[in-house]
């Protein structure tokens, strides 16, 4: 009984490992979309030139 149920419980936990992984992929992705938009809609200063799109 006690094999069964570790083997249930690795299961769960690599289920939800990896369930976890595949919901921080979506968000690194969402995030690289933000920020190759934000680098390429960035706007001009007065002089013409690109400033920093960035606050730090």
């Amino acid at each position: 009984m006690i094999p069964i149920l570790l083997v249930l419980l690795v299961v769960l936990i690599l289920f939800g490992a990896g369930f976890a992984v595949q919901i921080l992929w979506w968000i690194a992705l969402v995030v690289l979309v933000l920020w190759l938009l934000g680098f390429l809609m960035r706007g001009t200063s007065a002089s013409g030139s690109r400033g920093r799109w960035y606050r730090w």
